[in-house]
């Protein structure tokens, strides 16, 4: 290889590295590379949105959760839970059905949530979860959403692994109304509780 054409393979990388730059801060938080926010900056498989300063994660039927965190050296991010809507012990995103992630995007649900159904009704009796009294979600609902008409209702706790969807909270009538999730749990007391939705990234190439 003579050096004219090893100088022009030079400026080739420099110029796909001086490409591949993190996008601009969205209100106070950084937007590591991977993660996009406009086709100038980041990767464009790795979308983001910058919604009035909010950094957010949009799901595969179009609901948008603020994203709290992000971990670029661990390939992962922390989305916040819906919010629970008062009175009715609903999700936010009831009707679209939970959280729910592209299965050809490069996101996933990581195996460090512990999610809590909320407000189930009695046919979740049926499935593998913890839905006994001394479940964790039992003290969520006494503690943290007393006022929101979960309190007393069936409820129940499961960590995300991978014998489950892992790109998929659901919920849905008539089965559970509500959810909300905790990230590496490390003791039964609510006060503790990291709450959010972890997701984990597959680097890029």
């Amino acid at each position: 290889m003579n050096m004219f054409v090893m100088i022009f393979l030079s400026i080739i990388s420099l110029i796909c590295v001086s490409s591949l730059e993190a996008c601009p801060k969205c209100g106070n938080m950084d937007v590591p590379y991977p993660l996009s926010t406009d086709e100038s900056c980041g990767n464009p498989k790795y979308r983001v949105y910058c919604n009035n300063g909010n950094l957010e994660f949009l799901s595969a039927t179009g609901f948008y959760y603020k994203i709290l965190s992000t971990n670029p050296s661990a390939y992962k991010l922390i989305i916040s839970p819906p919010s629970i809507q008062e009175n009715t012990c609903q999700s936010s995103d009831l009707t679209l059905g939970g959280l729910s992630l592209d299965e050809e995007s490069p996101f996933n649900i990581s195996t460090r949530n512990t999610v809590m159904l909320l407000n189930c009704s009695k046919n979740i009796l049926l499935s593998p979860l913890n839905c006994s009294s001394n479940s964790l979600c039992r003290l969520f609902e006494d503690k943290v959403v007393m006022g929101r008409g979960c309190k007393n209702t069936l409820c129940c706790t499961y960590l995300k692994d991978a014998s489950m969807t892992s790109h998929r909270i659901r919920i849905r009538v008539g089965g559970c109304s509500a959810y909300t999730s905790i990230v590496d749990i490390k003791s039964e007391s609510p006060e503790s509780w990291n709450y959010g939705v972890e997701l984990q990234w597959l680097p890029p190439n």
